[in-house]
């Protein structure tokens, strides 16, 4: 580099940051997030982190293979996470947003890229995000090759971010679940979520302001205000994990994900002689939008919900507005972030292979023909056959 050069940059990084970008905290935020880049590595990964773009070659043995892609956000979450100071979790979610339904289709997560746009650099506060993602990676099986980080001084408040990114995986074109195989007559497995995941936050964050909830405020002692004493008590012998937090961790408490667990669960119907039918990630749209989706035209998922447990968050969320079970499901996850659709010979061993794997799930209700529910395509009532 030239003297010219230098007085060049020199004087393109005084302008940057007479518009308000560092471009040193940039590149320090950077050299931080390194390591937890790296420890998501795949064999498939060509180079490391720096460069232009990342390359990633298809895993090998693999006949006909198809990519498969999956875009999302945090969305308003991310508004709970500043407000609580704390960026160690809200990865997770964007990660478990895109692999999951990456996986719905039977593809393996390859690979992740973000996106992280905040009002000012804080090289400590981009890092513990991007080692949030990695952790995110590192549970669905992926490799997080790259991404982005912008700075945007004037048009975001400085204390402000945004998160995106998007997941590309790989499955052989005669593994690839369509919603063909589904029958009716198939079983549907409910695999619990971990609280509210990153849906239904815009709701969430109105019925907060509105009830003038303190976010540092004990979760324990809002539950009671808002529960009264039995459920309270019961909510807490249930939760251990929540009985000493706060009202914003635990809606920080971030998405489950469930990628390996269920491409676990493939493989192990495949050992026995089965398949799995189908996936359904449950996000925007709750129960009613989601669950439908794995199945084809003609074909209805009905659902019992007295099948499985929700988590006190969605009863504080429900008492807070005034919502009843229904259109809680309508709007969220209610307990059950991914179903499946099994072979119902498959249904005892699937449930047993996901606790092994430290998920719990429970058989929540069934596939049938539309026309024995009406036309719809999701239906709520007792499902006789699961006992």
């Amino acid at each position: 580099m030239g003297e010219g050069d230098l007085q060049a940059g020199l004087a393109l990084r005084r302008a940057y940051a007479a518009a308000g970008v560092d471009v040193a905290a940039g590149e320090r935020a950077v050299e931080l997030m390194r390591g937890a880049v790296a420890s998501t590595g795949r064999a498939e990964v060509l180079g490391g982190i720096g460069g232009f773009a990342a390359a990633t070659r298809l895993p090998p043995g693999l006949a006909d293979p198809v990519l498969v892609s999956a875009t999302d956000g945090v969305g308003t979450k991310t508004a709970i996470a500043s407000a609580v100071g704390r960026f160690d979790t809200i990865g997770i979610d964007l990660v478990a947003m895109c692999a999951d339904d990456v996986v719905c289709t039977g593809a393996e997560p390859l690979f992740f890229l973000d996106y992280v746009a905040v009002g000012r650099l804080v090289p400590e506060q981009v890092a513990e995000l991007v080692g949030s993602v990695a952790a995110g990676c590192r549970e669905a099986g992926c490799a997080l090759v790259g991404g982005e980080t912008a700075e945007h001084p004037g048009l975001m408040p400085e204390d402000a971010f945004d998160l995106a990114g998007f997941c590309v995986g790989v499955v052989d074109r005669a593994r690839l679940l369509d919603g063909s195989a589904v029958r009716a007559g198939d079983a549907v497995v409910g695999l619990a979520s971990s609280g509210l995941h990153a849906n239904g936050f815009s709701l969430v964050r109105s019925l907060l302001a509105e009830h003038d909830v303190d976010l540092a405020e004990p979760y324990q002692a809002r539950l009671l205000r808002s529960l009264g004493e039995p459920e309270t008590g019961v909510a807490i012998d249930a939760e251990p994990e929540h009985a000493l937090a706060t009202v914003g961790e635990v809606l920080l408490t971030p998405t489950r994900v469930y990628a390996r667990a269920v491409l676990a669960v493939r493989r192990m119907l495949e050992a026995r002689g089965l398949d799995l039918h189908g996936a359904a990630h449950v996000t925007g749209g709750g129960l009613h939008g989601n669950l439908p989706r794995m199945a084809g035209d003609g074909l209805a998922i009905r659902v019992d919900p007295a099948r499985w447990r929700t988590p006190s968050v969605f009863r504080l969320v429900a008492a807070l507005g005034g919502l009843d079970g229904a259109e809680m499901r309508a709007t969220l996850n209610a307990g059950i972030g991914m179903a499946l659709a099994v072979p119902r010979e498959g249904l005892e061993a699937t449930i047993g292979a996901l606790a092994g794997d430290g998920f719990a799930a429970w058989a929540i209700g069934d596939v049938v023909d539309a026309a024995a529910v009406g036309g719809r395509r999701y239906a709520e009532e007792a499902v006789g056959w699961l006992g």
